[in-house]
């Protein structure tokens, strides 16, 4: 892998995590366009590693407050330990779907038609939240119910093409969330099950990486940068702004990918 193929994978990878228009959609239909082989599962959870940093070094505060939390008392700590717990929870979905869907999903990987189909689904999702949503709620006022069914949004993200942050964070406006505290939830949720993807392709075997250590340290610290940049950037963006542009996006290139997978 060149330095340069590692540089836009990591890009994608940090970008495409955090804004709602699929990571996995981007990281199958970009290789599969250049005809870039598939990157070693090393490198895959380099880029995964990346993310997570960028999501707990903006997330700090938060990741500080739940932690510390169940050490301490009074209020604020009761808010920490009810949001550690809500994020806990919302986890399990994401858990029971990767380890029991998971190897029925990995074919679609290579379906770049597939890929499209669900890129429709996700703008579908955000066109649809935008709309229903009444945003009433910030996240002291998050129920147990919310949490779980944010996490079942969650789950969906295992196929290809549906964005985790964009389901989730659908999820979130339907059930009644303002844009930041769904956006604000969602992220944290995404830090045990970044993790969980690290190690658990961790532990199906990490051989030596073809691609060198040059090209993973320019992929972690790409997908870290540009992570931390997209975060930055939605939470700043839905203030005052919906998400509708994000389902045109997808849409856009859910249909160039139609129209080259049957063109060509």
């Amino acid at each position: 892998m060149s330095a340069f193929e590692a540089l836009i994978l990591g890009l994608l990878q940090g970008l495409t995590e955090f804004l709602p228009i699929s990571s996995s959609g981007h990281l199958v239909v970009v290789p599969d366009l250049l005809g870039w082989e598939i990157p070693s599962t090393s490198f895959d959870i380099v880029l995964h590693l990346g993310t997570l940093a960028a999501v707990l070094t903006y997330f700090w505060r938060d990741v500080t407050q739940v932690v510390t939390s169940f050490f301490r008392r009074g209020n604020s700590a009761r808010a920490g330990r009810r949001l550690g717990v809500y994020i806990a929870l919302g986890t399990v979905p994401g858990i029971m779907a990767g380890g029991l869907l998971a190897d029925r999903f990995e074919a679609l990987f290579e379906a770049p038609l597939y890929v499209a189909i669900f890129l429709i689904v996700t703008g579908l999702l955000l066109v649809a939240s935008e709309a229903a949503a009444r945003r009433t709620r910030n996240l002291e006022k998050m129920r147990i119910w919310d949490s779980l069914l944010m996490g079942a949004a969650q789950a969906l993200a295992i196929t290809p093409g549906i964005s985790r942050s964009g389901a989730t964070i659908s999820a979130g406006l339907f059930l009644g969330l303002t844009r930041e505290a769904a956006a604000r939830f969602s992220f944290l949720l995404s830090i045990p099950i970044i993790a969980g993807a690290a190690v658990f392709k961790l532990g199906n075997g990490m051989a030596d990486s073809p691609e060198g250590p040059a090209a993973m340290a320019l992929g972690f610290l790409a997908a870290a940068v540009a992570g931390f940049a997209a975060i930055k950037f939605l939470m700043k963006f839905i203030r005052r702004h919906d998400l509708r542009i994000f389902a045109y996006y997808v849409w856009a290139l859910a249909a160039f990918l139609l129209v080259y997978r049957f063109a060509f």
